[in-house]
C-alpha cells in the first residue's frame, strides 16, 4: 500500500480536515485555515466540517465559498454522521480527495512545515499514520505553576514522555495526525459512540482505538510520531483550571475502559502502564524536589500527577464496570477505498 508520487516533490497529496462546532472560535478557525494554507507543501485542499450547528455552517459557506473555487480550495460541509468528533472526521474522509488525510484542531495553528515532514514520512510505504508534536498556547500566556508537563494531553497536547524525533508509536494524538487514505479504507474509519462530543463530557481515544485496529489489521504498519511536524494548541482560560484538569482525567479513564473492554487490555493500556509506572512517578520526584528547593509550583505539580491518576483510575473503574454490564459496543464506519469522482461514492 504505497502512495503514488504528486507534484514535483514526489510526496503523496494531502487532504486536511479541520471540523469545527461552535461560532465562538470563529477566529480560532479562520487562523487554523489560514496556517493551512500558508504550508510549505500545500494541501490539496482544506474541509470544514460543521458538527450540526446550521448557523456556523451559514457564516462559513459565506466566508469561503460554497464550491471551494479559490488558489487555496476551502471546502465547507456539514457533519453526515451524528453529533461528535468522529462522525465529523469521517465525513471529511469520506470527502476528501488526498492520498493522505491529515487533522487539525479548530483551535490550533499550524508551522509552515507541518504537511511537509508528513508527506515526507509516507515515502516509506509501510507507513500508515504521522502525528506530530502540538504545543499549548495558554490563555494567560504562562503555563499555570501546579500544571505538570505529563499531563498536557489533558489539554490536547503532546506531554512528556513521548520520545523524541521520529519515533514508531503505539498511536498518534488525533488532533494533530494524518492517515494513508489506503489505511482508513482497510480498516473503517473513527468509531461513533467514543470520543468527543462537544457538548458532553471530554471524552477522547477515539484515535487510539483507531490505531490499534489499524496495527492488527494491518501487521506490517508502521505509526509515527515526528515531532517537527509542529502546531500550536490554544488553551482557554477555563482548561487552565484544575477543575477540567480533573473532569478531562476521569474522562480519559472512562475512555480507556471503552478501548481495553473492546480491544483488550494488553494493547489498550499498553503505553499506559509505562507511563504509569515510569513517567509519571519521576514526574511527582520532580515536583517534590522542586518543593525542597523553593522553587513555585513544585508541590502543585506533584499533588496535580497523583490527582490526575486517581481521577483517571476512578474513571477507568467505573467505565470497566459500564462496559460489561451494557457490552461497551460502538459502530465503525465504512469508508471509500478512493477519493470521491475515482470510481467510489463518498
Amino acid at each position: 500500500m504505497s502512495a503514488a508520487p504528486t507534484g514535483r516533490t514526489g510526496a503523496p497529496s494531502v487532504s486536511v480536515v479541520v471540523c469545527v462546532y461552535t461560532e465562538d472560535r470563529w477566529g480560532d478557525i479562520l487562523a487554523a485555515v489560514a496556517s493551512v494554507c500558508d504550508q510549505s507543501h500545500p494541501a490539496l485542499e482544506t474541509l470544514l466540517v460543521v458538527d450540526h450547528n446550521p448557523g456556523l455552517l451559514r457564516r462559513l459557506a459565506k466566508a469561503f465559498g460554497d464550491d471551494g473555487a479559490g488558489a487555496h480550495r476551502v471546502r465547507v460541509l456539514p457533519n453526515a454522521g451524528p453529533r461528535g468528533l468522529s462522525a465529523g472526521r469521517n465525513t471529511g474522509i469520506a470527502a476528501s480527495s488526498g492520498e493522505v488525510i491529515a487533522f487539525l484542531d479548530d483551535d490550533a495553528v499550524a508551522e509552515r512545515d507541518w504537511l511537509l515532514h508528513f508527506a515526507e514520512a509516507y515515502a516509506d510505504p509501510r507507513v500508515m499514520a504521522v502525528g506530530g508534536r502540538t504545543q499549548p498556547v495558554w490563555a494567560s500566556r504562562r503555563r499555570p505553576a501546579w500544571f505538570p508537563e505529563e499531563f498536557d494531553w489533558v489539554v490536547g497536547c503532546t506531554y512528556r514522555g513521548l520520545p523524541p524525533g521520529r519515533v514508531p508509536v503505539r498511536n498518534v494524538l488525533g488532533g494533530n495526525a494524518s492517515f494513508r487514505r489506503t489505511a482508513l479504507a482497510a480498516v473503517g474509519g473513527f468509531a461513533s459512540g467514543i470520543g468527543r462530543d462537544g457538548h458532553r463530557l471530554p471524552l477522547g481515544c477515539e484515535e487510539t482505538e483507531l490505531c490499534i485496529r489499524l496495527a492488527r489489521a494491518v501487521p506490517d504498519a508502521v505509526l509515527l510520531i515526528d515531532d517537527r511536524s509542529v502546531i500550536h494548541h490554544r488553551v482557554p482560560a477555563a482548561r487552565e483550571r484544575f477543575g477540567y484538569f480533573r473532569t478531562r482525567a476521569y474522562a480519559e479513564g472512562l475512555s480507556k475502559a471503552l478501548v481495553a473492554h473492546i480491544v483488550g487490555a494488553q494493547d489498550g493500556l499498553a503505553s499506559e502502564r509505562r507511563y504509569t509506572t515510569r513517567v509519571l512517578p519521576a514526574g511527582v520526584a520532580r515536583g517534590v524536589r522542586d518543593a525542597l528547593l523553593g522553587r513555585p509550583g513544585g508541590a502543585g505539580r506533584a499533588g496535580a500527577i497523583v490527582a490526575g491518576v486517581a481521577a483517571a483510575a476512578g474513571g477507568y473503574v467505573l467505565g470497566t464496570w459500564r462496559a460489561r454490564r451494557t457490552g461497551g459496543r460502538f459502530a465503525v464506519a465504512s469508508l471509500p477505498a478512493a477519493a470521491p469522482g475515482e470510481g467510489a461514492a463518498a
